[in-house]
This record gives C-alpha cells, sequence and structure tokens, in this order.
C-alpha cells in the first residue's frame, strides 16, 4: 500500500487512484466520484450495490441531490441532527451524480457525513468522495489499517508522520495502524420515499430517528 503524505493523497485522489481512511464505523475505500468504478473492481462488488457519497460538509452534497424546498427542509432537518454521524440518507439523485456511483442508475444517492475528525479534514481537501468499506466484496469489513494494507496493496493511505501531524492539529491521539479505526458497526441507511423515511439497513443509529435531547 503507498504510503503518503497528505498533499499526495489529494493528489492521488485527483488522478483517480483508490484511498483508504479511517471513519467512526469502519475504513472507508474510497475515489473521486468518477473513478468509483475502481472501487468495484478492486472489492469484484456487484454494480446493484451503489457506493455512498461521503463529504465533509451538507453543503458539498447539496449539489448532488434533487427535490422540492419542503423535501429538502426535511431531509436536512434529519442530517443537522445526526450528522456528522453513522447514518447513511438516500435521496432522490440530481443529474450531477457520476453514473460510476451507482451503475444501476436508480435515480437515488446515499450520503453521508463521517463523524471522525481525520476522515472529514481529507475530505475538506479531497471534496465529496464515493465510498464503501475497505473489504472484498461477501467477506466482512476489514477494521484495520494494517489488514487494508495487506489485502490492497494499491491503495494510498496516510504514512505515519502525515497521521502523527493531521491528528496532532486535531489534538487527538494517533490510533495504531494494528486496532480497530472505528466502532466497527455499520452506519445506519434510511430511504427517502413517497414522503417518509424506510429503513434499508439497521446499524448505528437507532430509527426511528429520536429527538434530541
Amino acid at each position: 500500500m503507498p504510503q503518503v503524505s497528505l498533499l499526495e493523497l489529494v493528489a492521488a485522489v485527483a488522478a483517480g487512484e483508490l484511498v483508504s481512511f479511517p471513519t467512526d464505523t469502519v475504513p472507508a475505500l474510497a475515489a473521486r466520484p468518477e473513478a468509483g468504478d475502481r472501487i468495484y473492481t478492486a472489492k469484484t462488488r456487484s454494480p446493484d450495490k451503489p457506493l455512498i457519497l461521503m463529504g465533509a460538509s451538507l453543503d458539498e452534497l447539496r449539489p448532488y441531490i434533487d427535490g422540492t424546498d419542503d423535501e429538502r427542509a426535511q431531509w436536512e432537518a434529519v442530517a443537522s441532527r445526526h450528522w456528522p454521524g453513522a447514518l447513511t440518507l438516500v435521496l432522490p439523485a440530481s443529474d450531477r451524480l457520476p453514473a460510476a456511483i451507482n451503475p444501476q442508475n436508480t435515480g437515488t444517492v446515499g450520503l453521508r457525513i463521517p463523524n471522525h475528525d481525520l476522515a472529514r479534514h481529507l475530505l475538506g481537501r479531497t471534496g465529496p468522495l464515493a465510498t464503501t468499506s475497505a473489504n472484498r466484496s461477501g467477506e466482512p469489513p476489514l477494521e484495520t489499517m494494517a489488514a487494508i494494507e495487506a489485502s490492497f496493496p494499491q491503495v494510498f493511505t496516510l504514512d505515519q508522520a502525515s497521521h502523527a501531524e493531521v491528528y496532532a492539529g486535531l489534538r487527538a491521539a494517533v490510533p495504531p495502524a494494528d486496532q480497530p479505526q472505528g466502532s466497527g458497526l455499520p452506519s445506519t441507511v434510511v430511504r427517502w420515499r413517497a414522503g417518509g423515511w424506510e429503513v434499508l439497513r439497521s446499524g448505528a443509529v437507532t430509527f426511528p430517528l429520536s429527538s434530541p435531547s
């Protein structure tokens, strides 16, 4: 696995390379949206399983969805309560969404902002990325950067010095590469349909969505 500096990682994304970074759930395998097909190839992933578009902020994700003002207000109310966090919202996609994220062209896109400072730090520099868990399709998600390095030697990650520098700026300790990088629980996935929410996958966030305390 090529271990590189932050600037080199951002450049690798721009060049269409695959990258991996930790999140609040499990580490992500990621590429710029237009290069999502590389994720499918690396994972031997079925094209009927769309990728998730992960971003650092709601403003960066808004252009990829399409809805009425009332719908957007409802979506953003849920997002403001649970993002950053382990909740994926599947919403109607705009025509800006690259086909490489959703080869079946279902007209929807899954969106998430991770509750992980390093992930958002990277996403803030790369822009929204097509993401999924780092594993071969049909196998459990890999939870450590060391395991990802062994399984995906072609994928770019931050080197040790860059990890230390970024985490120092975030005032956080650097997690060991051989330790789980997140909770290990998948995000909860809910889809907007006919004016309401449908649970597609139960995960770290309980649904129905609880009201803020």
